[in-house]
């Protein structure tokens, strides 16, 4: 079975589908080590396609192979891989990876990594690491920016998604257990407000 028909599966087996396979963009490579399923409307509280189309989330309802990406916290890109069918919104919100290209390039977008396990762990690092920006947003990945591994990733670990509000103990989270890339589990706490 190809990635193509993989990722247009359930989006539980598009997120397994997604580890260890090599991300190429801005002269960077990464070996993707954690992701995060979101399925569509009305399904997932924690998916930015729960309510239905908008301009923001519109790719995510395919086709899939496509890149969604988002700016959060008025800083942050974060990169999504849109899986299922068209029509139906899901995507593969991709959490860390491995530098396995580029790691001069790598460690100078991200000089204030401790180590090369921390270029890539995290959302906005991966994308900082790759250079992915809003420009991003629409780009066929598979064939030339994502490849299959050629060898198996090994054990995957499954459990709660990180910072989200939503359905947060459903365990769409997927990572290569024991991988020093994968970021750390800490449970979204909303903040207070203040009145």
């Amino acid at each position: 079975m190809t990635l193509l028909e993989r990722l247009r599966g359930p989006v539980e087996e598009a997120a397994r589908a997604l580890l260890g396979c090599r991300l190429t963009a801005g002269g960077v490579t990464v070996r993707l080590t954690e992701v995060e399923a979101y399925s569509g409307t009305g399904e997932d509280p924690a998916s930015h396609a729960h309510r239905g189309r908008t301009p923001r989330n519109a790719i995510m309802f395919g086709p899939a192979g496509y890149a969604y990406v988002y700016f959060t916290y008025g800083m942050h890109y974060c990169l999504n891989v849109v899986s299922g069918t068209e029509g139906t919104a899901s995507a593969v919100l991709l959490r860390a990876g491995e530098v396995v290209g580029g790691l001069d390039t790598a460690r100078s977008r991200r000089p204030a990594a401790r180590s090369d396990a921390e270029l890539a762990r995290g959302p906005a690092r991966l994308c900082s690491a790759l250079a992915i920006d809003r420009t991003f947003y629409g780009t066929y990945l598979l064939g030339g920016h994502l490849v299959e591994s050629p060898e198996p990733p090994g054990p995957i670990a499954a459990g709660p998604r990180v910072g989200v509000t939503g359905a947060h103990d459903k365990p769409w989270r997927f990572w290569l257990e024991g991988d020093p890339t994968v970021s750390e589990y800490r449970r979204h706490v909303p903040r207070l407000r203040k009145v």
